[in-house]
């Protein structure tokens, strides 16, 4: 069968690197032209023998700010502000007030002793300041690390010493469903729980919750801080040109240990494949709109509301509220038609919110979307009738499911809707297909393998139409994380050491027949909730700490909008008096606090025993697949041989019939009707 012409593009750009990343390279300004474009055999670092852009020195900052006030754009906005639940508080910052904006935070930071390579935290509502800190940590080379601003205190305390900033910049407060939330307590919580103390900590007031500065512990004012920089006229004007290799930002995501896992991304190959992922995915080019409904603390939001954007010469729509209820149904169509957005990115969590609440589309029929070029969808699997339903909402226009990981930091697969061949013509793009994600982006080398338990440890290539492990071969594309911050061995042992030669990205599914990826399953105990990445082992070790519980398991189910929830199942200490009730109403309070609503949390069940290896190991997929409906009496249910107890199946059956959850298996909520119907003929 002929490869698709993306095929076709995708396979030059793996054997010929040189030519293909050296086209999206050489749009950027480098300080010190890089020597060659992928460098092999090079062992510079630990677990990888590559390099892209050896030598080269760059700056992020200059490439997304300065380089287009140079270039013409100064007067071109930059960032468009939209805040439904700030009192309809709206913003226009164009290139020339957003290069102000950040030379101004640069001698801030530089000012209070932050220097290249040091962290700087930010814990950030969606507001201006958010982008503007991370352009102003880029520009004098520093790393920073935003944090989600969802999360509890006790997730903020992990990642301050994971990464030991020396400052930190936070809000005062933010603004969710109606509610204020004191992002400044739950930072003040974090820091004194957190074996790392920032020197400083730099909080942007809100007048919908101003909070009480602490001066002797190292409070600063945002407002004040900027009006002593500009008043002495010490705005840090230049740039620090740093390593194309050199780390721009961390990003923490969840470990399987409960633990985060910090996520580095250098500057060059990450601005490189920022650009070429704009421009091939979407088709998006300098002075378009993009509109990527997500949040900055995200990897999405990272990349397609900041870096991309930027970097490309676009405006970008930061948009703090909600699909629904920010007023109505309508609100992303609202900013379509107010900002004559060209490119759409949302999670598909958003479209069901929204389809719920206006099945027939009205909200949508009451805006002018005519600028609108397409609408792309990532965080989690898209179903078939979200899609349908959303193509005839946009007549016709392309929605674009493609697939993302933190580690990546660009899409993996896609259908690219401005794709150009060797000689510079459009692609045609694939034909969208239900249940796929695409195909496989430039530069990713998509395999699917075996399991090496199956294999003896060797490598076994699976062929098309084949489940298994999806990896991407060596090397990997420029955006793609080439350690773990502080913990190269990590890096080595999440995702190198169970394929060598591979990155293990966690994920299982096939590639058909044509090159489409269908990605079904996580191989680990990751779950995908509305769009967010949680760890099971995170909610597990807060549901042990509770002084009933003996032991726990934390398992994914499948929900309508939202994809997956946990639910957890409990044994309870022997002897323990206190009411079922209230020991459930607890955990569910002690997770929302420690982890934050993000993770959906409101299901504890309580059961006699559970499923272990003689070793003590909980049988988690051995749980799933009684949910999923497999039992010892229709045969289905595979009885691993290092089971302590057999008899503990039975009891487990029975508590999951009893509660109505046969057939609720997390992976239901990931793969719909007709990549199921796939897999059963495969």
């Amino acid at each position: 069968m002929a490869l698709h012409p993306q095929a076709q593009v995708v396979q030059a750009s793996i054997q010929d690197p040189e030519k293909y990343w050296g086209r999206y390279a050489s749009q950027l300004h480098w300080d010190t032209p890089y020597s060659r474009v992928l460098t092999q055999n090079d062992n510079t670092r630990p677990h990888v023998n590559y390099t892209w852009f050896k030598d080269g020195k760059i700056n992020t900052c200059y490439n997304a700010v300065d380089r287009h006030v140079v270039s013409g754009r100064g007067k071109q906005a930059a960032i468009y502000f939209d805040s439904p639940v700030n009192n309809n508080e709206k913003r226009t910052i164009t290139y020339e007030e957003l290069l102000d904006l950040v030379q101004t935070c640069a001698g801030v930071l530089t000012s209070r002793g932050v220097k290249k390579g040091d962290a700087v935290l930010i814990y950030m509502p969606m507001v201006p300041e958010a982008l503007v800190s991370m352009l102003a940590c880029a520009r004098i080379g520093a790393v920073h690390s935003v944090v989600f601003g969802g999360f509890a205190s006790l997730e903020i305390k992990k990642r301050i010493d994971a990464s030991k900033p020396k400052l930190i910049i936070g809000g005062s407060c933010g603004l969710e469903g109606g509610k204020v939330m004191p992002y400044k307590d739950l930072l003040d919580k974090a820091i004194e729980l957190s074996e790392h103390k920032p020197s400083n900590t730099v909080i942007f007031q809100r007048d919908a919750g101003r909070a009480a500065l602490d001066r002797a512990r190292g409070d600063l004012d945002w407002e004040e801080e900027m009006y002593r920089v500009r008043s002495a006229g010490a705005q840090f004007k230049g740039w620090v040109p740093v390593s194309s290799n050199d780390p721009l930002y961390i990003l923490y995501t969840s470990g399987t240990t409960g633990l985060p896992k910090g996520v580095v991304r250098d500057h060059g190959g990450h601005a490189t494949q920022a650009i070429a992922t704009l421009e091939n995915l979407m088709g998006a080019k300098a002075g378009d709109v993009v509109f990527t409904a997500s949040d900055v603390g995200w990897v999405v939001g990272h990349t397609f509301i900041v870096y991309s954007p930027l970097l490309m010469g676009c405006s970008t729509v930061l948009y703090e509220g909600k699909p629904i209820g920010t007023p109505d149904a309508g609100a992303f169509f609202r900013l379509i038609e107010e900002y004559k957005v060209h490119t759409w990115f949302t999670a598909p969590t958003a479209l069901r919110a929204i389809r719920r609440v206006d099945p027939d589309a009205v909200m949508s029929r009451k805006y002018d979307i005519s600028s609108l070029r397409g609408l792309y969808l990532a965080g989690e699997r898209s179903d078939h009738g979200t899609i349908t339903h959303f193509t005839k909402v946009l007549g016709g226009r392309p929605v674009v499911d493609n697939y993302w990981s933190t580690e990546s930091g660009n899409s993996i697969t896609g259908a690219c809707q401005g794709l150009y061949d060797s000689r510079g013509e459009k692609v045609t793009p694939i034909t969208i297909r239900q249940g796929a994600a695409g195909m496989a982006m430039p530069g990713c080398d998509i395999r699917v393998l075996a399991d090496p338990e199956e294999t003896g440890g060797k490598i076994k290539e699976l062929g098309r139409g084949q489940f298994g492990n999806i990896v991407v071969k060596m090397p990997l594309p420029p955006s793609f994380l080439s350690t773990l911050w502080n913990n190269s061995d990590g890096y080595k042992k999440s995702y190198l050491s169970r394929f060598p030669g591979y990155f293990d990205t966690g994920d299982a599914g096939i590639v058909d027949e044509e090159g489409h990826v269908h990605v079904m399953s996580r191989t680990d105990d990751i779950m995908q909730v509305a769009g967010h990445r949680l760890s099971t082992g995170s909610i597990e070790q807060i549901l042990s700490s509770h002084p009933a519980i003996s032991e726990c398991c934390v398992v994914p189910l499948s929900h309508k909008l939202k994809g997956q929830v946990p639910m957890g199942l409990v044994v309870l200490k022997t002897g323990v008096t206190q009411k079922v009730e209230d020991i459930v109403k607890e955990t569910v309070q002690m997770v929302r606090r420690d982890l934050g609503a993000i993770a959906n949390y409101n299901q504890t069940h309580i059961v006699i025993r559970l499923p272990k290896t003689r070793s003590g190991k909980i049988l988690r997929r051995t749980i799933r697949d009684i949910i999923a409906g497999k039992s010892l009496e229709n045969g289905q249910l595979v009885v691993p041989a290092t089971i302590e107890d057999v008899s503990v199946l039975g009891e487990l059956e029975k508590v999951i019939r009893d509660l109505g959850l046969v057939g609720n298996d997390g992976e239901a909520g990931k793969i719909d009707d007709s990549v199921k119907d796939l897999k059963a003929k495969l």
